[in-house]
């Protein structure tokens, strides 16, 4: 560890706001030491390690809490170092794994091996727990159990959760915790075995996934959450008519928060007219109109947090436009499209797009990530806002390179990674 790092000439984004413009920053003892604003240079104590960052924005660590790292039991895919690699490469300090494993994360000790697996990679892990053994839907898991071994959440992510007792006993049983349930919402019964948006089938002649699928399965969450006042989490909204529900479902009081992820604001089902399955996810890709309409949801604070959804996938898995698995890599790209197609068109500010990369979702699974608070722990990312670059997949730290990005120009570089006042990733 660096006993003491100095960060001089950043300018800061402060997703909280107690700080702005230039700044100077101390790192001692793997935390926030002082913090000089306004122009007010900071001497360098003896020892000191000292990065010139001018030209360079100083934001929180970001936090990812919808991830799939694929190990155990799936490691051609992803292992928990490659994907905390990336991760580091894409500014993240902490991640929070979905639980769709082999076996499902269902038992304490996979969520030890989670953690410990993540421990010297500089990027922290934080479990999310199975609702039901083995993902099958049937009987709940010892949530108790599970939190006690540092599950932050619970989801069924990559299966809905179907029977509504069972949703609602789950929810009642993580708050009962001072946890949430994440909801994967997708109506089965509409759903059947669709591959693409509805759309995009019609032209493809491909089963699809209707936007109702997810929509329908949101409202029931948010009447149960409303309900009763239990807290729920909606994860990857793509949908209009899902921001829709869920705006209003906000504004009656209901305990209810979501999420999206980067190719649902800045990607539409017309890609794939292409037939390449690297623009294949579930939710799939969807009509222009769903994508302003998650832009809206994201200025208007009805979207709490942006989240990757990283699912690699091999080449050979997706070599197949039909049979191809659903999912894209996002950790590398993720702050990089926030910059490119919310930030830079006006459609949120750099602090707004921060927060909803790092305190939100970290105050949505209450870890000590994502603030700048003098005694916070020392977790940055330091970035060239106006630095452009052409996503390379074969450069990417991910061991599957299934990218929706792959040869588009985006805007803002990844310079430092540092966790833990460690400089974890550096790009010069």
């Amino acid at each position: 560890m660096n006993d003491l790092l100095l960060i001089k000439n950043a300018t800061l984004v402060d997703p909280e706001g107690q700080y702005a413009g230039m700044c100077d920053l101390l790192v001692k003892d793997g935390h926030i030491a002082s913090i000089a604003t306004s122009g007010t240079s900071m001497a360098a104590p003896m020892d000191t390690v000292v990065l010139d960052a001018r030209g360079l924005f100083l934001a929180p660590g970001l936090v990812d809490m919808h991830v799939h790292l694929r190990d155990p039991g799936q490691t051609h895919k992803e292992t928990i170092k490659s994907g905390c690699a990336a991760a580091a490469a894409g500014g993240f300090v902490a991640l929070a794994a979905m639980p769709n494993t082999s076996p499902a994360a269902d038992k304490p000790e996979i969520l030890s091996y989670e953690i410990e697996q993540a421990a010297t990679t500089g990027v922290r892990v934080f479990p999310i727990a199975a609702v039901s053994k083995e993902q099958a839907g049937k009987e709940l898991a010892d949530f108790e159990r599970l939190a006690e071994a540092g599950a932050v959440a619970f989801s069924d992510d990559g299966h809905p959760v179907r029977d509504a007792a069972q949703m609602l006993a789950a929810m009642q049983k993580a708050h009962t915790l001072g946890k949430r349930v994440i909801s994967h919402c997708e109506d089965m019964s509409l759903a059947g075995k669709g591959i693409v948006s509805d759309t995009a089938a019609a032209r493809l002649d491909v089963p699809g996934i209707p936007a109702a699928a997810e929509a329908a399965h949101a409202a029931r969450e948010a009447v149960l959450a409303e309900s009763t006042g239990t807290p729920v989490h909606i994860a990857h909204v793509s949908s209009r008519f899902t921001v829709a529900l869920l705006r209003d479902a906000k504004r009656r009081g209901a305990p209810i928060t979501c999420e999206t992820c980067p190719h649902y604001f800045s990607l539409d089902d017309s890609l794939l007219d292409t037939r390449d399955a690297d623009y294949r996810m579930n939710p799939p890709l969807r009509q222009k109109e769903d994508v302003a309409a998650v832009i809206e949801g994201l200025q208007d604070g009805t979207i709490d947090a942006i989240v990757t959804d990283h699912a690699p996938h091999t080449a050979e898995e997706k070599a197949d436009f039909l049979t191809a698995p659903n999912g894209v890599v996002g950790l590398e790209t993720s702050l990089a499209v926030g910059i490119t197609y919310l930030v830079r068109p006006g459609h949120l500010s750099m602090p707004q797009l921060i927060r909803k990369m790092s305190s939100e979702p970290a105050k949505l699974l209450g870890i000590d990530v994502g603030t700048l608070q003098v005694g916070a722990r020392a977790d940055f990312v330091l970035f060239d806002p106006c630095a452009s670059w052409t996503v390379q997949p074969e450069a990417l730290h991910s061991k599957s390179h299934n990218t929706p990005y792959k040869g588009m120009m985006l805007y803002g570089i990844v310079r430092y990674t540092i966790s833990d006042g460690n400089i974890v990733f550096s790009k010069t």
